[in-house]
């Protein structure tokens, strides 16, 4: 996978080279490539920003500069022949934009280019967004509901969430697959409280299922587990849950913890049990 960041502050991506990101980049499965926006700028003062129009706090980011960039950056990808790495898909990290989960962090782990475009001040004007979205794939991501100075912490989020799915990143290929809001077993849950040696801490004991050796019945502590984090810590997850993916015991689980199958067919917490 090839990932470029246009960035008016490129060292505050260098975590990039370290940890698994850096590890993905030595061994060549990942090709990053950082960008000064400053460098496509024609005056003394390297400008990249200008009052809004209509008035308003906050200075905006010229368009000149942000174009110039882009299509540099996406020319250097060439025509799709070999070599090149592929369609390119422009993400631009911004609060106004789709959640950013891990289903979208999946899907673009199989994309093989991705163009990231961090904005400082009040955002990029507009007309680069349209422009580019007309040309290319473009998504518009937020890892929250808040707001950063920039969108460079954001970019350092995204690429570690995909960088860690990509084949070989990961020391043990199955990893992933149990994380919280993974697609496979735990069926976008949050993963459940996890422990290691030694077996007692400050009078803390490992739970007894763990060392029991039992793969079946910690296969069902680490489900209930993790039903009962995600329901006390992220109800609205097992609420959009099809409860098809929820076994017997599940049900009982969630039960136990106050859930009930609504007329609707799915879990809430004080709806009546369509069976009563």
């Amino acid at each position: 996978m090839r990932i470029d960041v246009i960035t008016i502050f490129p060292e505050y991506l260098a975590p990039l080279d370290v940890s698994l990101v850096g590890k993905a980049r030595a061994r060549g499965r990942l090709d990053v490539r950082l960008h000064d926006l400053r460098e496509w700028t024609h005056d003394r003062h390297h400008t990249v920003d200008d009052t809004p129009y209509g008035g308003g706090p906050g200075m905006v980011m010229k368009p000149e500069p942000w174009g110039e960039a882009l299509d540099a950056v996406l020319a250097s990808g060439g025509p799709g022949g070999p070599g090149s790495p592929g369609e390119p898909l422009i993400v631009v990290p911004t609060p106004s934009g789709t959640p950013f989960t891990q289903a979208i962090a999946e899907e673009l782990s199989a994309r093989p280019w991705l163009v990231f475009t961090p904005a400082r001040y009040e955002g990029i004007d507009r007309r680069v967004i349209d422009e580019y979205a007309e040309r290319h794939e473009l998504r518009e991501l937020s890892i929250g509901d808040y707001v950063l100075a920039g969108g460079e912490a954001p970019v350092l989020v995204m690429v570690e969430a995909v960088a860690r799915l990509l084949p070989g990143v990961l020391g043990n290929a199955d990893s992933h697959r149990d994380d919280s809001f993974a697609p496979g077993a735990m069926a976008g849950l949050l993963e459940g409280p996890v422990y290691t040696k030694p077996p007692r801490w400050r009078g803390r004991e490992v739970p007894e299922v763990l060392v029991s050796g039992h793969h079946g019945r910690i296969a069902r502590w680490r489900r209930d587990e993790a039903l009962r984090r995600t329901s006390t810590a992220r109800p609205e997850l097992i609420e959009g849950c099809d409860p098809a993916a929820f076994d017997r015991q599940d049900r009982r689980t969630l039960e136990e913890l106050g859930w009930r199958l609504g007329a609707d067919g799915r879990f809430g917490r004080g709806s009546p049990n369509v069976e009563e």
